[in-house]
């Protein structure tokens, strides 16, 4: 019988590819080099591999950027065949029209993090990529114009509790000039945040404009759905 929940201890060190995240943010990447573009936090995902290759200025923010490039590969690789053994035995968790087999997301994770650790390994630490953790970044206020939060907030909410999620979407759009876009909106046993309705009620008391908007991906059941956030 399939498991309630997915199983990760800590947060997972795993990415996506820039493909992923164009269709997780509903991203149209030509417009992208118009402006300077945050992913935070960017674990071992190819987003800012690929976009600097195409002539976007993004840059990658994460805790795990202090570590040694041996440490961080050996925990991205048991992190990534952690996740990958469980996906045939929790497929009924995920939603599999954009990936097709569970060998296909493996294969996915796979390319994401061999592209990152080649970009990290030959120039990308110290430029690229930034250590930092929310909620506390250093940038300036205005740094970029797009921020993009992946598989962090909210997923982890049994970790971490309500005020974190505020504090951390104030800095993010502290350092965003239009918006903060943040996916996905579930919990790792995807159901819906317990965290995202109290969140937006107050951020919006605050004067922000958070709203939800639909996405053209669904991994997670049900997650359809970005938090759109503009200052």
């Amino acid at each position: 019988m399939d498991e309630p929940t997915f199983e990760v201890t800590d947060c997972a060190v795993i990415g996506r590819t820039f493909e992923e995240y164009a269709a997780m943010f509903d991203l149209e990447p030509a417009e992208l080099a118009a402006g300077r573009v945050l992913d935070c936090p960017s674990g071992v995902a190819s987003f800012v591999a690929t976009a600097s290759e195409r002539g976007i200025d993004a840059v990658g923010a994460d805790v795990v950027y202090d570590r040694p490039l041996e440490e961080l590969a050996r925990r991205c690789r048991d992190d990534r065949e952690s996740v990958g053994e469980q996906l045939p035995e929790k497929r009924t968790l995920f939603e599999w029209s954009f990936y097709g087999s569970p060998a296909e997301r493996r294969r996915y994770l796979r390319r994401a993090s061999e592209r990152f650790l080649a970009d990290y390994a030959t120039g990308g630490a110290g430029n690229r990529y930034v250590p930092a953790a929310l909620p506390s970044l250093p940038f300036r206020s205005d740094s970029f114009s797009l921020v993009l939060s992946s598989h962090f907030l909210f997923l982890y909410g049994d970790r971490f509790d309500a005020e974190f999620h505020r504090e951390s979407l104030r800095e993010l759009a502290r350092v965003a000039t239009d918006e903060v876009r943040v996916y996905p909106l579930q919990g790792l046993d995807a159901e819906p945040s317990a965290h995202l309705e109290p969140v937006r009620s107050t951020l919006e008391d605050e004067g922000y404009e958070p709203r939800l908007e639909r996405v053209p991906f669904e991994f997670q059941s049900g997650s359809t759905e970005m938090l759109v956030l503009s200052p």
